[in-house]
């Protein structure tokens, strides 16, 4: 019996000792019987950008006799579209200073210095061509939107001297920035 009373306390003790969380409340009688709570719900929607490319690499033409006769050869690079609930800017440059050469000709080694400026942008393929360096160019811009695609064209610049046998790569950085 002493058992069963010490539980009986202990349960009454932990029901009165519980701290209550006062909610609101409504109580309706009759028929029909309607209560309503009034309550709020909230957020916070920040700057949401989204980047999609139809490629992560391009394969740049290989260049011909008239592409070094001409000076350059065109590519057309990848589709980008952008989605954004706010203003936006998409931003090009290269990743580093010079391409990336790996000699293919014995006697003929690849051109280590490669500029990255020889591989020129556009965003048509007519020209307006800006040379690509490290720092961010502003590739294009606009406002809040669903889809806004574009094509990004290249121009690589070839010197019958200077640009011997090898294979070449170079990384391009795109950045989507909402400021």
């Amino acid at each position: 019996m002493r058992r069963i009373l010490s539980g009986a306390i202990a349960i009454i003790v932990c029901t009165v000792g519980s701290p209550r969380v006062s909610l609101a409340q409504c109580t309706a009688n009759g028929a029909p019987a309607n209560c309503g709570v009034p309550g709020s719900v909230s957020m916070t929607a920040g700057r949401v950008v989204r980047l999609q490319m139809s490629a992560g690499s391009t394969p740049l033409t290989a260049p011909t006799t008239s592409d070094f006769d001409a000076g350059f050869n065109s590519t057309t690079g990848p589709t980008f579209t952008v989605s954004a609930n706010a203003a936006w800017t998409l931003h090009i440059r290269a990743a580093s200073a010079v391409w990336t050469a790996t000699n293919t000709s014995p006697g003929a080694p690849a051109r280590a210095n490669k500029p990255a400026t020889d591989l020129q942008w556009s965003l048509a393929s007519g020209g307006g061509f800006a040379a690509l360096t490290t720092t961010d160019a502003n590739l294009i811009s606009g406002t809040a939107t669903v889809s806004s695609a574009a094509t990004l064209y290249f121009q690589t610049l070839y010197n019958w001297t200077l640009d011997t046998p090898g294979n070449y790569s170079l990384s391009i950085v795109l950045t989507l920035t909402s400021p």
